[in-house]
């Protein structure tokens, strides 16, 4: 006896199809598809993805096109620059011609002393103008936020209005009263019995670093009082509830809260002091003690437009950049070593 009579032989479709099991046929599950509505959403996620990428792309073009404008392309002419010299024939009286001398430029930088002096001259400038502006800007601040002074627009204003006169005005005035016999301050220290000398030896410095204050004071004030004002105000009145007063609340609760902008600041003005030009060209017109090499941007200016040596100028400026970029990383690194973890998180 037969155990059963074959299936009927037919057309099979995609969508049914029979099974043989020992007792007879079962049809198979459907097959699969993938639907519709998920391809269209993974299409519509790479066109999100990629209309978002083309929105950076526009939004970032300005800022890299004027990042290779003013940095990129002078750094790369000042590299090549410094690799060339010009030799001049007839001694010294024929037309320049260019040669390729490699690294010989860096080296005479590196071995100049008056390169190197300029350099630890500008060192000892900001050991001793950065800390001055920071306490300074910082307790003005403070000061501000904290109600004691009145008509606080007023004084946020008479505080900034000195960074609004530039540095060669500034410069001017400073040098008129820093010069004697023209100059009603140190006139007045005469009348009193106190002779000073605001340009000698051992002033000179000090009144480099008075002119720059001046200048910038009032400038970094209103970015510590910004940040001060962004600061929850209940910080503030949570210390004031434990009992702190309002200096130990001003030193402990307000200080640490804008340490970003504390290290904003000292790294421009670290930045700013290494280029530091306009003040001592114009004071060095009055003292001796400011020759045309004090700083490494006068030396930079002295070598290219009084020695006409465009390589030694060249090599400066990228011995100039390389010691910023190194000083400005060393700054970053320590500031963020010197955070905790509570900070950091």
């Amino acid at each position: 006896m037969g155990t059963g009579a074959p299936p009927p032989a037919g057309p099979t479709t995609p969508h049914t199809a029979t099974t043989r099991t020992g007792t007879g046929t079962t049809p198979s599950a459907p097959a699969q598809r993938p639907s519709r509505g998920a391809g269209r959403a993974g299409t519509g996620r790479r066109s999100a993805r990629r209309r978002e990428l083309v929105a950076c792309g526009v939004l970032m073009a300005p800022f890299f096109v004027l990042l290779a404008a003013v940095f990129l392309v002078p750094v790369g002419t000042a590299v090549w620059l410094s690799l060339f010299a010009d030799d001049r024939s007839g001694l010294g009286f024929g037309p320049p011609n260019p040669s390729f001398v490699g690294l010989r430029s860096y080296l005479a930088v590196l071995a100049d002393p008056t390169f190197t002096a300029g350099l630890g001259r500008m060192l000892l400038f900001c050991l001793i103008y950065i800390p001055l502006l920071v306490a300074a800007s910082l307790v003005l601040a403070l000061l501000l936020d904290s109600g004691a002074v009145r008509l606080r627009a007023w004084a946020q204003l008479g505080l900034y209005l000195p960074h609004t006169v530039p540095g060669l005005i500034a410069a001017v005035i400073w040098l008129y009263l820093y010069t004697p016999g023209i100059s009603p301050v140190i006139d007045l220290l005469s009348r009193g019995g106190l002779q000073v000398d605001l340009l000698g030896v051992d002033t000179v410095l000090p009144s480099l670093v008075n002119v720059v204050l001046w200048s910038n004071l009032g400038y970094n004030t209103v970015i510590f009082y910004t940040a001060l004002r962004a600061l929850p105000r209940e910080v503030v009145e949570a210390s004031v509830v434990d009992g702190a007063g309002p200096v130990r609340t001003a030193l402990l609760v307000k200080t640490p809260q804008i340490r970003s902008a504390v290290v904003t600041v000292v790294l421009f003005s670290l930045i700013f002091t290494l280029q530091l030009f306009t003040e001592p060209m114009l004071l060095g017109q009055s003292t001796s003690m400011i020759d045309s090499r004090f700083s490494p941007s006068m030396y930079i200016f002295d070598a290219a437009f009084n020695r006409n040596s465009y390589g030694l100028a060249a090599a400066a400026s990228v011995v100039l950049l390389a010691c910023t970029i190194a000083l400005s990383y060393a700054v970053t690194r320590w500031t963020n070593r010197s955070v905790g973890p509570e900070e950091e998180r």
